[in-house]
């Protein structure tokens, strides 16, 4: 699953209901999402997950920005419906014919699934990605427990590709302002860019040595118990919340063992 950053990352603050959430309410929305395409992966199951998804997104307003991360996917998508509807073992029922090419019902029905499955499961991580900021994603996971060293990882990992945009970006304004010409074909922006290479990877080795030596400064390694600066708290709707999701995902578990067992 292809996923775009923006030069300044994927979240932005427009101050809606879902940026206030919990980070961890979010992620365990995600968890949810992905847990009942798994136990019941009816296509029912998937439109509801998506629709709820999708309806989310419009309220937190972040909707529109999950276009590029659409358009992005949708051509690998449908190379998916087309080798599926065309090839697939289990083809029989044939339900077109476009010149030689046949499209089979079970092999395109499957696809399809396979299609709202993936835009439910990107609808999922879109909520926790466009809403919330990498930092408290990850300081609330330390908060339950997570390792400080492995937050931070996860952290640097969600923020490498706009650091690296911003270097580039640094670094093309600084040899624009020296005479280098960027613009125009192919050839002239690939001669523009190969210079490039060497300051954006310098650079960020020089800001990944700076990183680490301010966080031994700050005692980062030491065992001693971490103290937050910015504590978040569950009001009683979100912790309300967090048990319906969990107990949708038991209902779930419960009603396919029920299944496998009658």
């Amino acid at each position: 699953m292809v996923i775009y950053m923006g030069p300044m990352g994927l979240y932005q603050s427009n101050n809606s209901i879902l940026e206030k959430l919990n980070p961890i309410t979010k992620l365990l929305y995600i968890i949810t999402v992905i847990a009942l395409s798994i136990i019941i992966p009816a296509p029912q199951m998937n439109l509801a997950c998506l629709l709820a998804s999708v309806t989310l997104l419009i309220i937190g307003r972040v909707f529109w920005r999950l276009i590029p991360f659409i358009g992005i996917n949708i051509t690998v998508l449908i190379s998916i419906i087309v080798i599926q509807g065309l090839f697939m073992a289990g083809n029989k029922t044939l339900w077109f014919q476009i010149g030689s090419l046949r499209f089979y019902q079970e092999g395109l029905c499957y696809a399809l699934n396979l299609c709202l499955r993936v835009f439910n499961i990107l609808c999922a991580f879109a909520i926790l990605l466009l809403t919330t900021k990498p930092s408290d994603l990850i300081e609330s996971l330390v908060e339950k427990g997570l390792s400080p060293k492995l937050g931070y990882l996860l952290c640097a990992v969600l923020l490498i590709i706009p650091q690296l945009v911003a270097a580039m970006e640094r670094v093309m304004d600084s040899q624009r302002s020296r005479g280098l010409e960027t613009e125009g074909n192919m050839a002239v922006r690939i001669k523009a860019y190969l210079p490039l290479i060497v300051p954006v990877v310098l650079s960020s080795l020089i800001n990944i040595k700076e990183q680490s030596m301010a966080l031994e400064v700050r005692g980062f390694s030491s065992d001693l118990k971490k103290i937050f600066l910015n504590q978040q708290f569950s009001p009683f709707y979100e912790i309300l919340i967090q048990i319906g999701l969990l107990t949708t995902i038991t209902l779930a578990l419960l009603r396919r063992l029920f299944l496998w067992l009658s």
